[in-house]
């Protein structure tokens, strides 16, 4: 028996598509030529989720990484582990024309690898065409020599002849060995994407950024964006680190900033051991004034325990942003002495 789905885009675009009762909705949306941003399909990454606000649905096998206890409760689902029972709305975190982008596998040669610290490095690559994708999007990029691939998201613009990527260094991970030893300009690499649901939305209201790291990337590509096409409402970016060595893009962060002219770039150290203004977690420094009385679009890209972090301290501040965006990233760097 088939059901109908409805999927309500954040643009105000609704698609109905017709899913089995035995099929994902995620295959269902895929049949109709929509491509609910997606990854991993095995309930891992947590890309696909949706809300489900009227319907009945079983869920398959998913990590709680993916989606929590508190989300499933509240009716989040994942497109890549649901089948339905009924017909259902959903609501898709991202927007129609978002969800008609396919991903495509493109070549890309290598045009530098730089360590920017011990903790990270910065990989430009030459495009054998434009990537068109939204700022914020990842692509997975093939590690050469083994059926490995890694999540990245672009620091650079879209649409351009090169693609630049803010990689963590994870000592004895595959990529990580491949770009410290391996790898040498003119190598070739591919790239599979564009991907996910976590991309800068018009700038209405405020804007609050939360960067983990190399969380950065994404909203590099963001404030390249933002520079080009300017806006008016302020941008408070928190980046927070471990160490100070790795507070790495820190100036090109800074020089976006000047040039958009009204940018705030606020640092934190978790290491208690150094000298700076600001230490501990991005939690210790949040107020209420930065949610502007929820009047603001909150983003943030960093590890996981970051995440709910942050979910937590905004609810115990009792705030609700008018939107919340967020993309959690883990270290799945398998050791290359695996492979």
């Amino acid at each position: 028996m088939a059901h109908k789905i409805a999927l309500n885009f954040e643009d105000g675009v609704t698609r109905v598509v017709e899913c089995d009762e035995d099929e994902l909705v995620m295959d269902a949306a895929f049949r109709a030529k929509i491509n609910i941003p997606m990854d991993c399909r095995d309930g891992v990454c947590g890309t696909c989720k949706c809300k489900v606000e009227k319907g009945e649905f079983e869920l398959g096998f998913y990590l709680e990484e993916a989606m929590t206890e508190d989300e499933a409760e509240d009716g989040y689902a994942l497109t890549c582990q649901m089948t339905p029972k009924s017909d259902c709305v959903l609501s898709v975190p991202a927007s129609s024309i978002a969800c008609k982008t396919g991903a495509e596998t493109v070549k890309g040669e290598v045009i530098t690898v730089d360590a920017l610290s011990s903790s990270s490095f910065t990989l430009r690559v030459k495009l054998a065409k434009p990537i068109e994708f939204l700022p914020g999007q990842y692509v997975n990029i093939g590690v050469p020599g083994t059926d490995r691939q890694r999540s990245y998201s672009f620091s650079s613009l879209p649409g351009g002849p090169e693609g630049s990527f803010l990689i963590r260094n994870l000592p004895g991970g595959t990529m990580s060995t491949w770009l410290g030893e391996k790898a040498q300009p003119g190598d070739t690499v591919e790239l599979t994407g564009p991907m996910g649901a976590f991309y800068l939305r018009p700038i209405q209201r405020p804007q609050l950024w939360l960067a983990g790291g190399t969380g950065l990337a994404p909203f590099l590509a963001m404030l390249e964006k933002v520079a080009a096409d300017g806006t008016d409402q302020p941008i408070r970016l928190y980046y927070a680190v471990t160490r100070g060595v790795d507070l790495v893009e820190l100036d090109r962060v800074r020089a976006l900033g000047a040039e958009i002219g009204n940018v705030e770039v606020v640092t934190i150290l978790a290491s208690q051991d150094e000298d700076h203004e600001r230490k501990g977690f991005v939690t210790d420094h949040l107020s209420l004034e930065d949610f502007n009385g929820g009047e603001t679009d909150v983003y943030l890209c960093g590890p996981p325990p970051m995440v709910e972090a942050v979910r937590h301290h905004m609810a115990a501040l009792g705030v609700t942003p008018t939107s919340f965006h967020f993309e959690k990233f883990n270290p799945n760097e398998t050791p290359a002495v695996a492979a």
